[in-house]
């Protein structure tokens, strides 16, 4: 139980009626309300994809995703997503989207290496969304500019929640801000990534890491990333290299930073070649979605996931996502659970 957190005094402020009734309120109204804001249809998603194609993630590259054989196809190896990144990037070719639109889907996936807690469960779903791009748009005031879309639909939905709760005050500041990863390092240099993250996000509230994935100037990692969807190399306007981050809030409940979205504008053919370079997985070119990238069969994109789970959660200031999702939880769990008043689902 390394991740269990245990809040002061905790009361939940929605019965199990109304938490059902609050999941379904945020759930349609958020994903209407991110299609509008940046022009995204709904599509259907898989739940596995084939084994050796490229286009599960890999996340950390070390999280074994779930796998089974198929029968009418000679025990051919299928795996349980971990996540879409890569598939929506070959699903905006087919579909043939237009530059300034894009798709987005409900991403169900199990992550059986998780190390189960308040924030992470077996079961991960998300809303997967990508957009398609042009080479002009590949800068860091893009990515701002999205990702600030994407905040005011949170601020919208927080409202809602407001209105349909009004036990369930706003805490949400009007303006999310914006720091590089090493920028934070500079700041913190005593901390650990997420200790710097807590401390920035304290007082912020609502905050945007740019650069995870590369080396900082100390030649740690803010986090891993895989190296063959998010550009996390290319050096931006800022003088600092990545074109992705996280969004993160601060979670009264918890009282820590609480991530709700990782994103980015997706790599190109030279910094697929690069990262692949400087993570040493350059036998990635040979699968097919990196073939396809390198031949210049998928369009530029920017895309991400936002937690369901995760947002519910923060939204009604729940404690554990065990509140908003039914999953399994080792019985100590259960037990400390029972304890602070936390009912799982």
């Amino acid at each position: 139980m390394s991740y269990f957190i245990r809040p002061k005094n905790y009361q939940p402020l929605l019965d199990l009626q109304q938490t059902e009734l609050g999941i379904k309120k945020i759930k349609d109204f958020f994903q209407s309300n991110l299609s509008s804001e940046l022009r995204l249809r709904r599509v259907t998603a898989p739940l596995f994809v084939l084994k050796d194609t490229g286009i599960n993630d890999d996340l950390n590259g070390v999280e074994r995703a779930v796998s089974f054989p198929i029968k009418d196809m000679n025990d051919a190896t299928a795996e349980v997503v971990h996540s879409l990144a890569k598939w929506k990037r070959v699903a905006l070719a087919n579909y043939g989207i237009q530059n300034g639109y894009g798709i987005y889907t409900d991403m169900n996936a199990i992550r059986a290496d998780e190390e189960l807690g308040n924030l992470h469960s077996l079961y991960v779903d998300q809303w997967d969304w990508e957009r398609v791009m042009s080479r002009e748009e590949r800068n860091l005031e893009f990515l701002k500019e999205i990702v600030r879309r994407i905040y005011a639909t949170f601020l919208r939905t927080e409202y809602l929640v407001w209105e349909s709760f009004p036990q369930i005050e706003p805490c949400l500041p009007s303006d999310i801000v914006f720091i590089h990863a090493e920028e934070l390092r500079q700041m913190y240099p005593e901390l650990t990534p997420k200790e710097r993250e807590n401390e920035f996000a304290r007082i912020h509230k609502a905050i945007f890491v740019i650069g995870i994935g590369g080396k900082l100037g100390d030649g740690s990692k803010h986090d891993g990333r895989a190296p063959d969807y998010d550009d996390w190399s290319t050096i931006a306007e800022n003088g600092l290299p990545g074109l992705n981050g996280d969004i993160i809030l601060w979670n009264p409940v918890l009282e820590m930073a609480f991530e709700v979205s990782s994103m980015g504008i997706r790599v190109d053919s030279d910094a697929l070649l690069r990262q692949l370079e400087m993570e040493g997985k350059q036998e990635r070119l040979q699968l097919y979605f990196h073939k396809s990238l390198m031949e210049g069969r998928l369009p530029l994109s920017i895309g991400g996931g936002i937690g369901q789970s995760r947002l519910c959660m923060f939204f009604l200031r729940k404690a554990h996502i065990g509140e908003i999702q039914s999953s399994i939880w080792p019985e100590e769990i259960q037990q400390e659970c029972k304890k602070l008043n936390i009912v799982l689902m």
